[in-house]
């Protein structure tokens, strides 16, 4: 049909049989079979499972599909109707070919956008569709599975268009359809990294974490395994890069511009949203065609990760962290509420702090328009660094936010948005953020080496008093009265809720105990000796650690947090009698 049917006829049945598949009700399969249908071989049985449910889930360290295991019916089925779309769009003749292009190339992405798993095979299948349509010299990709292997020309014969039209497409028109392609890129780029999902805190293509170990190798934790040597190790990951690869190889083909990239994920105007079930009207101009915008961050990144990951020629425009990146952030994260800032997509996430960080290390702070976007731009990165699940991303997000805090010339302006968060924050590991930067603050005021290299201009308000007594209310709140009305039950989830806090707190009052050199110009004896540190906030932890103890534990985590606390106050108590003698 695809070669001998009329093709004008026969690309809009296509079409509508993509926009009919059911590529959302993929379901990964059943660890265990029924005894019926059980194949023979019990082992190769569990590699097939096996396999599927890694490619289904995205387990970055499990080995990719098994390519003797046969695709599901409904992915062949995209495969074939593509392989028919590469034969029949070469067959229509007509001075606008781009309204037929249109018409098949959304019903594609509609399809490919409902996809739940399989990504690997049906992006690969789609990028060598939009090769064989555009005519690009680029080489087919190699199938990812046997069944797989569909060709997407043909050199059997074909009947011509019945309809043919004798005048070539005008070079708007071949604009046109190039615009076409380069959109649908851009969304099926969006679409697959939003698509991976990780067990083993690998968010996305770890570009954030994986530029961090590159730049600060003595950041990382001895023994544990980095990201850079996850992707090295895990046929998965690199999988996951191929494909990558692949899609920005097409963007070079298909001429997508990162300075047009940059200019759309820096517009704060919104994207105008369509829906995929939906067939727009075909466009009269390229200029009517967007690209995705976050298809556009996606492809932006990776090209600026390859420059910064593998020393790649430079092609992209230097972000800024204002005002460029403090536009990033208002345009991608946060969309839904504040308080979903962190919940996005890991691999968003990680592209976001991946700008951030390259921009930290060219030192391209930039200027703020106000105080107030200052003050936003922190917000921002810190509520990244509370709520994101993935460790690596808090992280990146806390790196980014104690940095561009640091930064600010005024240290009092420093000290108001510290003193904020601890104060109105209801995050605990906000709030423990927060004492980490004032650490950083004091140690960089008083001349001690700190995490974050950055110059500071004496004197600051944190090497004198007037720093830590403004915090101390917030630093040190005062929990007797709160902890003598808790009965056993609410005490421990109180403990589980701010130990994150309480540690930290507890662990800068043990640094300024113990650091002489802090003690004359943070004048240290006083702060001990006002009762409201050690009475309103050392004893009621001491008394609450306890009570819980007394009562039991029925999760060995209430435990390991409780253990740690009491090490913590034992250590403080030692630390305040030295400070006595």
């Amino acid at each position: 049909m695809a070669r001998l049917g009329n093709p004008r006829e026969v690309v809009l049945k296509v079409a509508e049989a993509l926009r009919f598949l059911e590529m959302d009700g993929l379901e990964e399969p059943s660890e265990a079979e029924d005894e019926d249908e059980a194949p023979a071989d019990d082992s190769a049985a569990s590699k097939a499972t096996d396999s599927s449910a890694d490619q289904a889930t995205g387990d970055p360290n499990k080995l990719p599909p098994n390519p003797d295991v046969p695709l599901p019916l409904v992915v062949n089925q995209y495969q074939v109707l593509l392989s028919m779309l590469a034969i029949l769009h070469p067959r229509i003749k007509t001075k606008y070919p781009s309204r037929f292009l249109s018409t098949s190339l959304q019903a594609v992405l509609a399809a490919y956008s409902k996809a739940t798993m399989f990504h690997e095979e049906l992006t690969t299948s789609t990028v060598q569709l939009i090769i064989a349509l555009a005519e690009l010299k680029r080489p087919h990709l190699p199938p990812r599975r046997s069944s797989s292997s569909i060709l997407l020309a043909s050199t059997a014969r074909t009947a011509p268009d019945p309809e043919a039209h004798s005048d070539p497409p005008s070079n708007e028109e071949l604009a046109m359809q190039r615009r076409l392609f380069q959109s649908l890129l851009t969304h099926v780029f969006e679409d697959y990294m939003l698509s991976l999902h990780s067990s083993e805190d690998v968010p996305g293509l770890a570009w954030s974490s994986r530029l961090e170990e590159k730049l600060h190798p003595e950041r990382i934790v001895p023994g544990k395994i980095t990201n850079h040597e996850q992707f090295e190790k895990s046929d998965k990951l690199q999988l996951l890069l191929g494909t990558v690869g692949q899609l920005v190889a097409l963007a070079q083909d298909l001429e997508i511009d990162s300075d047009e990239l940059f200019k759309i994920i820096t517009d704060l105007e919104p994207e105008e949203a369509g829906h995929p079930a939906e067939e727009d009207e075909p466009p009269s101009a390229p200029k009517d065609i967007p690209l995705s915008k976050t298809g556009s961050l996606f492809l932006f990144t990776a090209r600026k990760a390859a420059e910064e990951l593998y020393s790649r020629p430079k092609s992209t425009k230097d972000v800024a962290i204002f005002p460029h990146h403090a536009v990033l952030l208002k345009n991608f994260v946060g969309g839904v509420s504040r308080a979903t800032i962190g919940l996005e997509p890991e691999s968003l996430i990680d592209t976001i702090l991946f700008l951030g960080l390259t921009a930290i290390e060219r030192n391209d702070i930039g200027v703020p328009a106000s105080d107030d976007e200052f003050a936003e731009y922190l917000q921002n990165t810190s509520l990244l660094s509370a709520n994101t699940p993935s460790a690596s991303l808090r992280y990146g997000a806390h790196v980014v936010t104690s940095t561009v805090l640091h930064s600010h010339p005024h240290d009092l302006a420093r000290l108001t948005f510290i003193r904020d968060t601890l104060e109105h924050c209801p995050y605990a590991n906000l709030k423990a953020s927060a004492v980490s930067w004032l650490k950083t603050e004091t140690l960089l005021a008083n001349g001690a080496p700190a995490a974050f290299d950055a110059p500071t201009t004496p004197p600051s308000i944190f090497a004198t008093p007037v720093a830590l007594s403004a915090l101390t209310p917030s630093l040190f709140p005062d929990l007797s009265a709160a902890f003598a009305a808790d009965n056993n039950a609410a005490a421990l989830l109180r403990l589980r809720d701010n130990a994150s806090f309480f540690l930290a707190a507890l662990n800068f009052y043990y640094l300024v105990l113990r650091a002489r050199h802090l003690w004359g110009p943070l004048d240290v004896r006083a702060l001990a000796a006002r009762s409201a540190v050690e009475a309103g906030f050392v004893e009621p932890l001491r008394a609450l650690c306890g009570r819980v103890r007394a009562a039991g534990f029925e999760d060995e985590h209430d435990a390991v947090e409780v253990a740690l606390l009491e090490g913590v106050v034992a250590d403080v108590e030692v630390a305040r009698e030295a400070l006595g003698e």
